[in-house]
């Protein structure tokens, strides 16, 4: 499939004040598109998005579980394209799991009630890898079952399935993209809805012990959130309508590997804390990038060590 380029189109970002939206929102921005935002800023922040603000995206303070808001947005600013990345933490599954998981069932379901409508053009939809849940075999292909443990996991395996079906049914411009495990600077770095690299930094910053749960011998494949945004708009061209593809720069590192390369940056000898296993945490994770490859070509990717450092960095003006 071959879709127009982005550049000039009106582009609707459900999401994008949160930390892969935001990186979303200023690479659109160099492509000179035409960027509305909606959030609630229930974890996005309005800090993420201020100079994507003075560069001339409109930003909306907003539920996308709300259909007709989003109606309202998408007729208003003529949208042609949307980019689904509205979703709630994983980590907040642990604390209102029925929550979590209708998220990012009722988002997508609304828009793709409105695309059916034909109120926009292309969807595309930012899933996770934890649809697939702990590896069966590795790497992980789109082939791959759905097997999520946790309750955010199946609202992003049902959202899946229900695209796919729509797509079917109605003959929908609609995808999917499925990041591994993002990190970089925005992601939230405090209070129980942390990620684990942001997290130890603070604590390291704070003079305070990292914390490994488990054995640390479970796997992700970590994608620098940069890669991740560079990598979706060079998809966005050539992905067949329905189809799935993983997002992965194939760095697959163990919890003890990410938090001793952590301490290794930041020049720390200290203490680190083992914590019980944490339920439902899928064991390991590699993503198949054959499917990425054949559809773009080689690319390339950010080092482990180069992505720390900008988060850490991004950190400690944060902290």
């Amino acid at each position: 499939m071959k879709r127009a380029p982005l550049i000039g189109k009106n582009i609707l970002i459900v999401g994008g004040a949160g930390f892969i939206g935001s990186h979303l929102v200023d690479r659109l921005l160099d492509d000179a598109a035409h960027v509305v935002i909606i959030d609630n800023l229930f974890i996005g922040q309005r800090a993420n998005i201020e100079q994507a603000i003075k560069r001339g995206a409109t930003f909306v303070i907003d539920d996308a579980e709300n259909q007709e808001a989003l109606e309202y947005l998408i007729e208003k600013h003529e949208i042609n394209i949307v980019f689904n990345c509205a979703t709630k933490a994983l980590n907040y599954s642990f604390m209102n799991p029925a929550n979590a998981y209708l998220t990012n069932v009722v988002v997508i379901k609304s828009l793709l009630e409105l695309q059916r409508k034909q109120a926009f053009e292309t969807l595309c939809h930012f899933s996770s890898s934890e649809a697939y849940g702990t590896a069966q075999y590795e790497p992980m292909d789109e082939q791959h079952p759905l097997l999520p443990t946790t309750t955010y996991a199946a609202g992003k395996a049902a959202a899946d399935l229900m695209i796919r079906s729509y797509v079917q049914m109605f003959d929908l411009d609609a995808f999917i993209v499925r990041p591994f495990n993002n990190y970089g600077p925005r992601q939230n770095a405090d209070g129980p809805l942390a990620g684990v690299i942001p997290l130890t930094i603070r604590k390291i910053l704070l003079n305070e012990a990292p914390e490994i749960h488990g054995s640390g011998k479970q796997t992700r494949d970590f994608v620098y959130v940069k890669d991740t945004v560079q990598l979706v708009l060079n998809v966005y061209e050539k992905i067949e309508a329905g189809e799935t593809v993983n997002i992965t720069t194939d760095q697959q590192l163990s919890i003890e590997e990410v938090i001793q390369s952590i301490a290794k940056v930041m020049n720390y000898s200290g203490q680190i804390e083992k914590k019980p296993d944490r339920k439902a945490d899928v064991r390991d994770h590699r993503g198949s990038r054959a499917k990425l490859k054949a559809m773009i070509g080689d690319y390339e990717k950010t080092t482990f060590q180069d992505g720390i450092k900008a988060c850490a960095d991004w950190v400690k003006k944060h902290t």
